[in-house]
């Protein structure tokens, strides 16, 4: 797919997720942005899939805008970005193409890391899920989350998840998701947690202030809600995430199991961007796992990935000892809406098959 092709491409997908503004700065790249500078001439020349399933360059390129703007580097920009009102579209271009050309180091740094946004509104669905898998085996909680970014997501206990008729999660949490819910309301049973850890290739340390500047920079400036859920949760980020491929560590993860523990893994919006090679090593090992699991040792895969239906993103779980495949449903890429169709936990409680 072309330069153009593919912005266009994202700026329909993040119309799609409530984003207007990113949507528009996307399309006036698309029509505008041309050869001739060192950042547009790499941007064109950029190897390989450069799609949301590749390098995802267009939402690099959003990103690293975003980035000049909330450190104070572009003024000019900011003044057009949200929550300022909408500007004219030849005036936010011009200051587009003023940063690309001014900060064109900046840039260029920026555009060789891939986006990571640790979205925390998909912490809905693992709230979810953790309260099945307790409600299942009265068991706590080993954690062990693949693509973790900066380990917000690891941190998912220390969140609450509010419907009309329930809350669960703690009784002072750091901050609240509300999605629209649908389906199968989640069972409210509390879990309790024996380790967590994550791993990612190239992890962020919610402790340096640039890791904090790229996490928020890379969520969507017209979406403040997110941005404050972010910065909510990097108050409590303290999970560890090694820098390391998947699948070796999760062959190593998994070689030692502890009686007494639910062994959980879980990846959102991750797994698509794997190379084959390890998404199939990862599966080994996870699959070589369950085969030897237990009822006082179960192992858990939780995914919440993209899977080529629509709307959203498809929920899958499978558990051993037994090797249940459970299809929990759906839910919006960013967490605004979960429509949950997880059966009754007492079903794998006695080991019926599903």
């Amino acid at each position: 797919m072309s330069l153009r092709a593919a912005l266009r491409h994202q700026a329909t997908a993040c119309a799609g997720l409530g984003s207007p503004f990113t949507a528009r700065l996307l399309r006036l790249c698309a029509e505008r942005l041309v050869p001739g500078s060192p950042v547009a001439d790499r941007l064109f020349a950029w190897p390989g899939d450069i799609t949301a399933a590749g390098a995802s360059v267009p939402l690099r390129l959003a990103g690293t805008l975003h980035g000049l703007v909330l450190d104070g580097t572009a003024p000019g920009l900011a003044r057009l970005y949200p929550p300022n009102p909408s500007p004219a579209d030849d005036r936010l271009w011009a200051a587009v193409d003023e940063a690309l050309t001014t900060h064109a180091a900046r840039v260029d740094a920026w555009l060789d890391r891939p986006p990571q946004t640790n979205e925390t509104g998909r912490s809905a669905v693992l709230i979810a899920a953790g309260h099945w898998l307790t409600a299942a085996f009265g068991l706590p909680l080993k954690l062990s989350e693949l693509g973790a970014s900066a380990g917000l997501n690891l941190m998912w206990d220390h969140f609450a998840l509010e419907l009309p008729d329930r809350t669960l999660g703690p009784a002072d949490p750091v901050l609240t998701l509300s999605p629209d819910w649908r389906g199968n309301p989640p069972v409210a049973a509390l879990p309790e947690f024996a380790e967590r850890r994550g791993t990612d290739l190239t992890p962020l340390d919610p402790r340096d202030p640039q890791a904090r500047l790229r996490l928020l920079a890379y969520l969507w400036p017209d979406q403040p809600e997110r941005l404050a859920r972010t910065r909510a949760a990097l108050a409590v980020a303290e999970a560890p995430v090694d820098a390391a491929d998947a699948a070796d560590w999760l062959t190593t993860r998994l070689a030692t199991p502890v009686p007494g523990q639910v062994h959980l893994i879980y990846h959102t919006i991750a797994w698509q961007y794997f190379p084959p090679a390890t998404a199939a090593r990862a599966r080994t090992a996870i699959e070589a796992a369950g085969a030897s699991a237990t009822r006082d040792a179960p192992l858990a895969w939780l995914g919440m990935e993209a899977n080529g239906r629509t709307p959203g993103a498809g929920l899958s779980l499978r558990l051993w000892p037994g090797n249940h495949a459970i299809a929990l449903g759906r839910a919006d890429f960013h967490g605004r809406w979960v429509d949950w169709r997880a059966p009754d936990p007492k079903l794998i409680a006695t080991e019926v098959p599903l």
